[in-house]
């Protein structure tokens, strides 16, 4: 836990004073809707980490810049810390979040999505959802006046994404050129991941179980972007090969929320992609560990790993409340009411 010390020296810091790069991605991005990582160009990627570390430093920065703003969680999904990263990020910005339980009745099934949209645009400011189809973010998007968040379905989960890449330009300066290897199954954070890598000029290593590979068009879109900024995107069967010389080493669950009558089946593909010292020792000398959480520990990755010093889980699950203030912030004009951005 930072001391009370710590949090008093961030607020000291200087913040981004009229950054060209935020300000673009802010006059851009307002009002605009984040389904997908690819939704934003890698400027607006690269701005949007920025303005989280400043986030980070310096809270009071930004206390009142969402004042009054109202935003609602919808969630068909369990939740830590996605929910309370957007609840505790909104809150500390002057603003309030109320959340909805779908669980029991996933969205689109009591009422049209699109007359839900409606109804909630004209109470909200911004819609935050937590789905199982991602065709329910993108017929809410296309349906709402107000911005719409993708806080995960199970085609993509923008928001982690953008955490742990921020997550690694803390631990190492900047993303571009690292080596960054994907090992598991080619699921929805995956795909974000993937985006998101090519976006700031990572090279992406995804190796996944024959049958698990991730999306080809998301393969093909990050491949396009990477091309654009001089990285590149490989997809391998090989845990071993993918993990050789690597920065960073992440992985997930192999079977996600929505597929759990297939865990049986999987438990046995996957063992051999588990993340353990051994694995690790493949890795570069400075590689660090990652994760989405929860994590199933023993399974896809050991407790000597998860726990270990080269792990920055926690580092990634802290930086979600300020990856989410900062894409907040750009989509909800939030940026006018900061004094060092006047």
């Amino acid at each position: 836990m930072a001391s009370k010390a710590t949090i008093e020296d961030r607020d000291t810091i200087t913040p981004v004073y009229k950054d060209d790069d935020i300000l673009a991605a802010a006059a851009r991005l307002a009002g605009e809707d984040m389904c997908s990582i690819a939704d934003l160009t890698s400027g607006e990627v690269r701005a949007t980490l920025k303005l989280g570390h400043d986030v980070k430093r310096n809270p009071r920065e930004y206390r009142h810049a969402l004042d009054a703003k109202q935003m609602v969680l919808m969630f068909e999904k369990a939740s830590l810390r996605t929910r309370l990263a957007f609840e505790t990020g909104i809150n500390t910005m002057g603003g309030n979040a109320i959340f909805v339980d779908q669980t029991s009745s996933p969205l689109g099934e009591r009422e049209a999505i699109a007359d839900i949209a409606r109804n909630v645009e004209r109470w909200v400011d911004v819609i935050v959802l937590r789905t199982y189809a991602h065709d329910t973010i993108t017929e809410m998007a296309a349906n709402s006046r107000v911005p719409v968040i993708n806080a995960l379905s199970d085609f993509e989960h923008p928001c982690q994404a953008l955490a742990d890449f921020m997550t690694l330009e803390e631990h190492f300066g900047s993303a571009a050129g690292l080596n960054f290897t994907y090992v598991g199954d080619g699921n929805n954070v995956c795909h974000s991941l993937m985006l998101t890598g090519a976006q700031l000029g990572a090279n992406v290593t995804v190796a996944t179980p024959r049958g698990y590979s991730p999306d080809i068009e998301i393969v093909t879109k990050a491949r396009e972007i990477g091309e654009a900024n001089g990285c590149e995107l490989r997809l391998l069967q090989d845990p071993q090969a993918a993990v050789e010389g690597a920065d960073a080493v992440y992985t997930d669950v192999c079977v996600s929320m929505g597929f759990e009558h297939e865990s049986t089946k999987r438990a046995p593909i996957f063992r051999p992609f588990q993340v353990n010292d051994a694995l690790m020792q493949k890795a570069a000398q400075r590689a660090v560990f990652m994760h989405c959480l929860p994590a199933r520990r023993n399974a896809e990755v050991t407790d000597a790993v998860l726990d270990g010093p080269q792990s920055i889980v926690f580092d990634q699950a802290e930086n979600r409340m300020h990856a989410q203030k900062a894409l907040l912030l750009l989509l909800l004009g939030g940026l006018a009411n900061v004094p060092s951005f006047q």
